[in-house]
């Protein structure tokens, strides 16, 4: 987006994520089995190649993600912070998505000057992937979400709270890249399940917030949203979120699951029989895009079909392991909240491997995020009504005789 590759990588994000985990997994002394077994899994096949044809650099562009995610899972594990941290946290996490709001806006050309289609709006996104811009978006309209309806203090002024909302909602619909706000969507219904499903009284001890004005003026902002930008774009909106595309609206082509996964499905199933072919191993790390036959050079948007395709048995270990990442977060005990948002965290960085791989740093860093423990703050002593606070017998130090 930034238009300054090669002075500056467009992926910076992800090499500093992995030089800062290292630091941190060596200062910390941390122990996570479970990460370090990760990524001995990856090391096998980042050493033969069956394609003859994988660089150097896109050997490293297809292990630094599931590294980063070991790595994380290695660093974060067993890692503790209390509610407020995690509230700066958020609020930190924000400011990097805030940015890029700022720059597609920016980017943007006059809405009387875009024209919409059926595909992915590369004008829209700032110059940069759709997808991954959409992905940004998404959980920006996540995180903006959750100090809504906690009612946290986010820019200090709860209408420039509900517009951040909006603006990310909005921007990321004109991607046109369903990926992202579908994450973003599915994140605030998870924590939305954790604080209806607790129990009234639970929900006073916890201090849950009530799902009350915020949330259905959250509800209420995004189908005005919805229709703004499917408004704006003549109805192409509602059609790119049902599934439609040129050839199937032409009647060319026969609405199906790939068409609606954008072609997504086809590489899947080549994934699967290349790992058919090298069970064990697989083809190794890179080499699945040269290697199939009809998506040929097409890079791989599923990250678990990779992972099997290039990494074979280990990489089916690998994917395990992280699902039983996931159970940990589900199986440990935190207040609702605090579960509901961290489940959340993971739940999006697993669906955006469904959708963009592992691309950005989003996946790996939320991954590790998920696996902190949020300490449960120590509940207010409440004196009985009636009881009033006793003053202190002397007000002032008595001077030494």
């Amino acid at each position: 987006m930034s238009q300054t590759s090669p002075f500056i990588p467009y992926e910076l994000g992800k090499y500093l994520l992995f030089f800062m985990l290292c630091i941190g997994v060596y200062k910390f002394k941390s122990k996570s089995i479970i990460g370090l077994v990760m990524l001995a899994l990856l090391i096998p096949s980042a050493f033969f190649d069956r394609s003859g044809e994988v660089t150097r650099s896109s050997l490293i562009f297809n292990l630094m993600g599931p590294i980063n995610v070991a790595m994380a899972i290695w660093f974060f594990q067993g890692k503790t912070i209390s509610k407020l941290q995690l509230i700066r946290l958020l609020r930190i996490s924000l400011l990097p998505l805030i940015s890029i709001l700022a720059s597609t806006i920016f980017k943007t050309p006059s809405y009387n000057d875009l024209e919409f289609s059926l595909g992915a709006n590369f004008a829209t996104s700032g110059g940069g992937g759709s997808n991954q811009v959409s992905t940004v978006l998404g959980l920006g309209m996540f995180i903006s979400f959750i100090f809504l309806i906690n009612k946290w203090n986010l820019t200090g002024y709860r209408l420039t709270d509900f517009l951040l909302f909006f603006l990310f909602g909005f921007q990321g619909l004109l991607t046109f890249s369903r990926g992202g706000i579908l994450g973003g969507a599915l994140g605030m219904m998870i924590v939305v399940y954790f604080v209806i499903k607790t129990p009234k009284k639970k929900k006073n001890f916890f201090r849950l917030p009530n799902l009350g004005k915020a949330f259905l003026l959250s509800i209420f902002l995004i189908m005005i949203t919805f229709q703004l930008a499917d408004s704006l774009t003549g109805g192409l909106l509602s059609l790119r979120y049902l599934g439609e595309t040129e050839g199937t609206l032409a009647g060319t082509k026969e609405k199906s699951l790939n068409s609606i996964t954008t072609g997504r499905v086809d590489i899947f199933l080549e994934d699967m029989e290349l790992w058919a072919d090298a069970p064990i191993l697989g083809v190794g790390a890179g080499a699945s895009s040269y290697m199939r036959n009809f998506s040929h050079f097409y890079l791989s948007h599923v990250e678990m079909s990779r992972l099997l395709s290039e990494h074979g048995i280990l990489g089916l270990l690998y994917f395990a392991l992280l699902l039983y990442v996931l159970i940990l977060v589900l199986l440990r005990k935190q207040t609702p909240m605090e579960k509901g948002i961290m489940v959340a965290f993971f739940v999006i960085a697993l669906y955006t491997t469904f959708h963009a791989a592992m691309r950005t740093y989003l996946t790996p860093l939320f991954i590790g995020l998920s696996l902190i423990y949020v300490k449960p703050s120590k509940p207010k002593k409440q004196r009985p009504k009636g009881v009033k606070k006793l003053e202190p017998l002397v007000s002032e130090p008595i001077p030494a005789t």
